[in-house]
């Protein structure tokens, strides 16, 4: 797992849409209200971080990323 250094404000937009309930993982690519994310890569990056789960499907925050988002 690595880590993000910064978090920029449409990570937490992303990260909050996510804990919402909004977000579809399919792929590599990160769908939002059933579209694709502008940023093609988000997904990965906050994957990659270890912020969201990794597993096909809604999409879930991890431990780590409900924490950084609650500290935001």
């Amino acid at each position: 797992m690595s880590t993000i250094t910064a978090i920029s404000h449409r990570d937490r937009a992303v990260l909050r849409a996510v804990a919402a309930g909004r977000c579809q993982l399919s792929g590599r690519f990160l769908l939002v209200d059933g579209m694709g994310c502008c940023d093609q890569f988000v997904g990965p990056r906050l994957t990659e971080a270890g912020l969201i789960s990794s597993d096909p499907g809604v999409a879930s925050l991890t431990e780590t990323g409900r924490a950084l988002l609650e500290a935001a």
